[in-house]
């Protein structure tokens, strides 16, 4: 067992022996809630576990301690569900906001959370005890330093658990965060939960999320300035750019993760937007076996004992050979690029966070993109990136969180 889980399943042991489940109702929306559907109180955490968790917490990484100190009041956690598209059709999905118990103003979070392809492991399902579970109670934890956060489970998880998930898909993901921030507004402002938010939004996520999160960032200030107020923006190891990602896998002869590359272009051709058959770019038996590995029923290990960590073997020759100028693969570089998020001259601080021994989304992603900020002109005043040596990808997560709420708290008491 490595680190990172002992930690979470400490932190989750010390929350979960006495948190208190409620059996309340679902709550419906109010005339004024345009996207909020329905609430549902799912459990509270006491400022004294919030307390004993975050000062285990600070004792195996000690720049924790901001938090834990930053920690006054306990935690209430709500399932929520909530109007948003997917396809340009009205689709009702779901999420976890975390509430602080304490009467104060308090300012939002968004987390987009990585990669998963469980149902089980979705925010609003994961069990306490499961492994993406003991997160997501970490980061409930983090609300008692003053912020309200909300979690999406994204489309294809929680009450769209029927619906494909359309993985790194930028048409899909950035509609259903905005508008369970919007719920997430809702549920604060109009349900006498006893809690005032201010318009101040931050917002953070790492692998996928990080991804995620770069693409709602770039959202907000591009079409949305006016109704949030973005104060930063913190981004973990996402594979912002997929073309070189392709290209880095293609360079390999072994990866690690197929499923990743499984899901993504399982993804886009369920969405129409690769054109090519699956056969064209993935070598037989895996291509056949794709589709099905992808119901949310298979881990993202059991997936890759359903596939090869071999590029040769997993990849046709026609494809690693004419991927970057065949005609036939076209949509496919086209898909990667629509995905793909680059640099731009951005209004809201930035914080990039990345391992640099990751060999699922490789560090240089992260520099790549922090050096074409800067050759925009954008001040390093604005954009900031943090490496961490010796660190992989799964060891990033948690490291990366900690920097990032240390940073939005600093920010939100004043700090630069």
């Amino acid at each position: 067992m490595n680190k990172h889980s002992k930690i979470l399943i400490t932190v989750t042991l010390l929350i979960s022996v006495v948190f208190t489940s409620c059996k309340k109702n679902s709550d419906g929306p109010t005339p004024s809630d345009k996207y909020l559907v329905s609430y549902k109180k799912v459990k509270t955490i006491s400022n004294l576990e919030v307390d004993a968790a975050l000062n285990y917490l600070s004792v195996l990484y000690p720049n924790a301690k901001t938090i834990a100190n930053k920690a006054v009041s306990g935690v209430t956690v709500y399932k929520i569900t909530y109007n948003t598209t997917f396809q340009s059709q009205p689709i009702i999905a779901s999420g976890l906001v975390c509430v602080p118990t304490g009467l104060q103003k308090y300012p939002m979070i968004s987390y987009q959370n990585g990669t998963i392809t469980l149902h089980s492991d979705a925010p609003t399902v994961a069990a306490d005890t499961s492994e993406m579970g003991k997160l997501y109670t970490f980061l409930e934890t983090v609300s008692s330093t003053g912020f309200v956060i909300a979690i999406p489970d994204y489309i294809g998880f929680g009450s769209t658990e029927n619906t494909f998930h359309p993985y790194l898909d930028k048409a899909s993901t950035i509609p259903c965060v905005v508008d369970m921030i919007r719920a997430a507004k809702e549920l604060m402002n109009s349900h006498n939960l006893n809690v005032q938010l201010s318009n101040d939004l931050y917002i953070t996520g790492y692998s996928m999320g990080g991804w995620a999160t770069l693409q709602l960032q770039k959202a907000i200030e591009t079409d949305y300035s006016g109704e949030f107020n973005l104060k930063a923006s913190a981004c973990g190891a996402g594979p912002y750019d997929l073309t070189y990602i392709n290209n880095y896998v293609l360079g390999q002869t072994q990866y690690p993760m197929p499923y990743f590359l499984g899901y993504m272009l399982n993804s886009y051709t369920q969405l129409g937007e690769i054109t090519n058959n699956l056969s064209d770019i993935i070598n037989e038996p895996y291509a056949s076996k794709i589709p099905g590995l992808y119901d949310g029923n298979y881990s993202g290990d059991q997936i890759n004992s359903q596939l090869t960590t071999s590029v040769d073997s997993l990849f046709t020759s026609a494809y690693r050979n004419g991927y970057q100028s065949a005609a036939e693969f076209s949509s496919v570089r086209q898909t990667l690029s629509d995905n793909s998020i680059g640099a731009w001259n951005i209004s809201t601080p930035l914080l990039l966070l990345h391992g640099e021994a990751d060999t699922f989304v490789p560090v240089q992603v992260s520099e790549n993109l922090y050096n074409d900020f800067l050759n925009l002109g954008v001040s390093s005043n604005m954009v900031h990136l943090v490496t961490f040596p010796g660190i992989n990808h799964t060891e990033g997560i948690i490291p990366s969180e900690i920097d990032a709420i240390n940073w939005f708290i600093q920010i939100k008491d004043g700090g630069k």
